[in-house]
């Protein structure tokens, strides 16, 4: 009996690190996710303002 619990905990403290291991991911995306979307954002806006209409393709022999 006192394997299985000394497993069974195991297992609950893998559980419960990991379950701490995402929660950090999440508030790590949580905390810096209006920058990286306004870099995301800007970055997009200065592709699209320079955009002409064209592609240009050059060959260099």
């Amino acid at each position: 009996m006192y394997v299985l619990m000394k497993a069974a905990t195991g297992e609950l403290n893998l559980t419960v690190i990991t379950l701490i291991a995402i929660a950090a991911v999440i508030g790590f995306f949580w905390i810096m996710w209006p920058n990286i979307q306004g870099s995301i954002n800007s970055q997009w806006e200065n592709i699209s303002s320079d955009y002409s209409g064209y592609i240009v393709l050059e060959h260099n022999k």
